[in-house]
């Protein structure tokens, strides 16, 4: 499996949940020159950009420090390009969904609500 198709699976789960929980999906793989937010989405009046990471169990890197200052810069400066572009005017809060995978099939998952501030 690739990375990309693991990453699928794990953002396919997140996206379940948000919608489960009441969000309303605006984006995904929302993509600009610098940076990537994996989903966008709404519930209420406000806006989760939310990081999705996908693990095997046991990794070298957990997904909650692959979320490191560098990652962080780019999904805040996406972000602020989003806002711009679509003229929101709402608060706005930085999530992280870590899903484990063993195989195809999700084993574990952790969603930290506000987990940054931009």
């Amino acid at each position: 499996m690739t990375t990309r198709e693991i990453g699928n699976i794990g953002e396919d789960y997140t996206a379940k949940f948000l919608e489960k929980n009441g969000c309303e999906i605006l984006s995904r793989n929302y993509t600009i020159k610098g940076g990537e937010i994996d989903i966008i989405a709404k519930k209420g009046d406000i806006i989760h950009f939310v990081e999705v990471k996908t693990r095997k169990p046991n990794p070298v890197e957990s997904g909650e420090e692959a979320v490191n200052r560098a990652k962080i810069a780019h999904i805040i400066k996406t972000a602020r390009f989003y806002i711009r572009r679509n003229r929101i005017d709402c608060s706005c809060v930085f999530d992280v969904a870590v899903v484990e995978l063993t195989e195809t099939k999700v084993t574990g998952f952790k969603y930290i609500q506000r987990a940054f501030t931009a």
